[in-house]
């Protein structure tokens, strides 16, 4: 009992005392128990968390602040410093006036066409209608000139009104000049010497019928008849300048010794003796002869057809010369008749005539003896190709690839357009005859080959790849199987002209360097070579069994544009370069001898064998 009252008696004092006795029992702490279930708390922390992270997401940032803890959102960077939230703006907060990534976007209050109506009725009136009223039609400006126009646009007065008024003014003008004030005769006076007013207009028109004028000389003399008649055929060519070139005088300068020889042998005839020296062909690798004529770059070369005694070479310095390749190595004949560099040239199968085209537009056929122009072609397009049919009995008929995608067909007796091919989206480059001359194929700078039948307008193969270049150069195997394109990816890349032109992935010839040039492909007679030059002034060789590199030549100093084979003397090859020169390269001299006697040795062991019989 002492013990209870002596702790009720420190509750009521509210003092616990220090020194308690040794015998009383230690205090017991009392801890407060919940009937409640455990509730786990994490979702609302996280809920909260979240909320937290969104308000500094979506807060503007302090322009004052030095360093952001965060990555700031595109509207949290482009929200205004100061001012209220707007309408637009996300969640309520202050993102400026913008409803859009770019800005503020709003439908306009007025139309537009309404708005160039006030705007030129204010410029011309001096009045508009208000934009800002709310209801009826109040105007702004010139109130005066408002209503002495009826309130009219410039869009809205009749034709009619306009015609009066003109007629109004006339007779305003009339009255002035009859009542002779001094003022309005001065302003009359301007006006008469002004002939943007209607008064010079009003003075000055004069109408169709009206007779002629006085002191107008009715008869021209000499001079003026031909200046007049000058004048209108000039006229007309310009008229007819979309299916005219440029028109060039055509001249040709002969500079051998004789055009005719003691018995009477034109000068292109082919020696007596030329013949097949032999059926295997060397690769060459000396050169023998230069011919320099050219004063600019040489594009094209091409061998006197079967003989190959003479060359022809197209230059850019708008020449065509012809040049002595058996005898003395001259010069035989200058062709001019474009005004602009030669694109190419094409002889026909006897050699007796020859195409060039330049990019005067003109595609002209020539007499390669006389030198005389027989027929000029144009359509108003620069040609990139010419080409005759090969068959002997349609050697009438021109083929050319222009720059305007299409392939024209001519015919040479009548000078008429008999056929055009249109399927190309770029310029025709090449134009290749194959399948017995029945078909032919051709390439252009759309990346594509397409295979035509001849004589009809419709593309019967379409090859195009999206890892194809453009093939400014085509060249068809002496066996007539397999075409050679120059693809401007520094590759030559073989098809088959069988019916599907399928591209042959098991040959390939590259090492050489020709993007952006198009450089001539070519095949030795015998089919086992293949030829090219490059850009670097190279001409290159490749077996075309194994598509090995079998020898290159440093032939030119710039772009080695052209390679031709010799079609008889199968050992020489003749190249050209943009340096203006074309070389002739032959076989060495101990190759030669070594197999001239191999020959020799044969042909004693078969007489030898024919007199023992």
């Amino acid at each position: 009992m002492d013990l209870i009252q002596s702790y009720t008696a420190d509750d009521d004092d509210h003092h616990i005392s220090d020194h308690s006795s040794p015998d009383s029992s230690p205090p017991r702490l009392i801890i407060p128990k919940s009937s409640a279930p455990k509730v786990d708390d994490t979702m609302l922390s996280l809920t909260v968390a979240d909320a937290i992270t969104n308000k500094t997401l979506t807060k503007p940032l302090d322009p004052t602040q030095h360093v952001v803890n965060f990555n700031p959102t595109y509207d949290q960077l482009w929200a205004p410093i100061q001012g209220p939230s707007h309408p637009y703006a996300k969640d309520g907060l202050a993102q400026g006036m913008r409803n859009h990534k770019l800005g503020f976007v709003e439908n306009a209050s007025i139309e537009p066409f309404v708005f160039d109506e006030q705007y030129n009725t204010f410029y011309k009136y001096g009045y508009a209608a208000d934009p800002s009223a709310s209801a009826g039609f109040n105007y702004v400006g010139d109130l005066d000139n408002l209503q002495r126009n009826d309130a009219v646009s410039v869009y809205n007065i009749p034709q009619s009104e306009q015609k009066r008024r003109k007629i109004e003014k006339k007779r305003e003008a009339l009255e002035r000049n009859e009542d002779g004030g001094e003022d309005e005769v001065e302003v009359d006076k301007e006006e008469v010497q002004n002939p943007a007013t209607d008064t010079w207009l009003s003075k000055n028109r004069k109408s169709p019928w009206a007779g002629k004028k006085e002191g107008l000389q009715e008869e021209l003399s000499e001079e003026q008849k031909k200046y007049a008649e000058e004048y209108a055929k000039k006229k007309g060519e310009e008229r007819d300048g979309k299916e005219k070139g440029e028109v060039v005088t055509d001249k040709s300068t002969f500079h051998g010794k004789e055009e005719k020889d003691y018995q009477g042998r034109s000068w292109i005839a082919p020696p007596k003796d030329a013949k097949a020296a032999n059926d295997h062909c060397y690769i060459p690798k000396r050169l023998v002869h230069t011919w320099s004529g050219h004063t600019k770059g040489v594009s094209a070369i091409r061998f006197f057809p079967k003989y190959g005694h003479l060359i022809l070479s197209a230059g850019m310095d708008c020449k065509v010369k012809i040049w002595d390749v058996c005898n003395s190595g001259k010069c035989m004949r200058t062709y001019m008749g474009h005004s602009k560099a030669v694109r190419d040239i094409a002889f026909c199968n006897d050699g007796t005539k020859f195409l060039t085209a330049g990019y005067d537009k003109n595609i002209k056929y020539w007499d390669t003896e006389t030198g005389q122009v027989i027929s000029t072609f144009s359509t108003g397009k620069i040609p990139y190709v010419v080409k005759l049919n090969p068959d002997d009995d349609k050697q009438n008929i021109l083929l050319a690839g222009m720059s305007d995608k299409k392939i024209v067909q001519w015919d040479v007796n009548t000078g008429q357009i008999t056929q055009e091919y249109d399927q190309h989206l770029g310029a025709v480059n090449t134009i290749t005859f194959v399948d017995n001359n029945r078909r032919f194929v051709t390439s252009s700078d759309d990346k594509s080959l397409r295979v035509w039948e001849f004589g009809i307008p419709v593309v019967i193969k379409y090859i195009s790849e999206p890892h194809m270049h453009s093939m400014p150069a085509i060249s068809l195997h002496p066996n007539g199987n397999w075409l050679a394109a120059q693809s401007l990816d520094n590759q030559i890349l073989i098809y088959s002209t069988r019916e599907r032109f399928q591209l042959n992935k098991k040959k390939r010839f590259a090492g050489h360097i020709v993007a952006g040039y198009a450089c001539q492909v070519n095949f030795s007679p015998d089919g086992r070579f293949v030829m090219s030059g490059d850009g670097e002034g190279k001409c290159w060789f490749w077996d075309w069994k194994s598509c090995k590199v079998f020898r290159t030549l440093k032939c030119h100093n710039g772009v080695c544009i052209g390679a031709e084979w010799h079609p008889l003397e199968q050992s020489k090859v003749a190249t050209c370069g943009w340096d203006g020169l074309i070389k002739y390269w032959l076989v060495s001299f101990f190759l030669l001898i070594n197999y001239n006697y191999t020959y020799l040795t044969y042909e004693r062991r078969i007489y030898i064998n024919l007199t023992c019989i």
